[in-house]
């Protein structure tokens, strides 16, 4: 069976189109990688639990911030790995400096035997739809498709 995660595709209008806010993931794995590294606050949920409070609650444990307002639902996205990860597009602002993330711990180095802590997320920015395809990791990228597509039926009089 499946895993199952949840996520925020926060956005907003930026000066020159929409935007979206994005997190680098943390850790040492992740640490010298840039492009397709990116994702969207998101996180696992079980089973019987609505994804709807899950995305809320990953969105605040990954940025120590709140995602408020009424969220619609993008899609639900089937990743490389299996795991299908349900989206919901919330227009809204978060802070990039104020990042503030939940950490994991690792054995670092590896056979080390000493157990390091690491953010889930290292960092965060707004991006454009255009950088934000380029930056998003592989299974992430229909989102901006899906993004686009999702406002110009919203936007439709």
């Amino acid at each position: 069976m499946a895993e199952h995660s949840a996520g925020i595709l926060l956005y907003r209008r930026g000066r020159t189109g929409p935007e979206i806010f994005l997190v680098h993931p943390g850790g040492p794995f992740w640490a010298g990688k840039d492009k397709d590294a990116w994702s969207i606050p998101k996180g696992l949920y079980g089973e019987g639990e609505d994804p709807l409070p899950a995305a809320r609650r990953e969105f605040r444990e990954e940025t120590g911030q709140e995602a408020k307002g009424a969220c619609e639902f993008l899609g639900a996205f089937r990743q490389p790995g299996g795991k299908i990860v349900t989206v919901y597009a919330l227009e809204g602002d978060c802070d990039q400096t104020r990042i503030r993330s939940n950490v994991f711990s690792l054995e670092w180095p590896p056979r080390s035997g000493r157990m390091r802590e690491f953010p889930e997320v290292d960092r965060a920015q707004w991006f454009s739809l255009g950088a934000a395809e380029k930056k998003l990791h592989k299974g992430l990228k229909p989102l901006v498709a899906a993004f686009e597509a999702w406002r110009k039926e919203k936007d439709r009089p």
